[in-house]
């Protein structure tokens, strides 16, 4: 989230073919005993053809919203903000998320509208293997995560554990509130 609140220039694939084990369908939160990965479950194409991205439905057989709802509350109900912003974010863990990415672009725009961003986007109209702008698509692979050292903020179980980075920008959000913008922009990312 710091690279997108520092890029000058914001365009996200929608056109490629959907990988797993990316940040398009995870997240992971900071709880008691460490990190808590919250995954959204995928319906797989029947044949084993590779899907696009925009084409990927949520699997609702099993309850991951609420689970997902319940494991926030848990890990967030003490922080100094979740109160603050928790009207506005249980409609993502109540409403119907058939597609993943339509889901994705809907945590975007309420997350930025939370933190008090104008972010203006495009999304790709055709998929590119080598872009000809900066392209930090790898960054959505949870595999190949960079090295970034990030400023410590405190954290509601900052006791328990030393400080979580590159959790999602809920952990921020609950824990600095206000303040999130501030700290994405005061990042030093060497992404180049």
């Amino acid at each position: 989230m710091a690279a997108i609140v520092q890029a000058d220039e914001l365009v996200f694939e929608v056109h490629d073919n959907y990988q797993k084990q990316t940040y398009r369908s995870r997240a992971y939160i900071a709880t008691s005993t460490g990190k808590l990965l919250l995954n959204i479950p995928i319906k797989h194409s029947k044949d084993g053809t590779r899907l696009r991205y925009v084409d990927v439905q949520t699997d609702d057989s099993f309850p991951w919203q609420s689970q997902h709802w319940k494991s926030l509350e848990t890990a967030y109900r003490t922080s100094p903000f979740f109160e603050f912003y928790e009207d506005e974010l249980k409609p993502l863990f109540t409403s119907e998320a058939p597609l993943l990415m339509s889901h994705n672009f809907e945590v975007f725009d309420l997350l930025c509208e939370l933190l008090g961003l104008e972010i203006a986007y495009t999304k790709s109209t055709e998929y590119f293997r080598e872009p000809s702008q900066n392209d930090l698509r790898h960054m959505a692979n949870v595999k190949n995560e960079i090295s970034v050292a990030l400023t410590a903020y405190t954290q509601v179980f900052g006791s328990n554990h030393s400080f979580l980075p590159n959790l999602s920008i809920l952990d921020l959000l609950f824990n600095e509130g206000p303040n999130a913008v501030d700290y994405l922009q005061a990042q030093r990312l060497n992404l180049g």
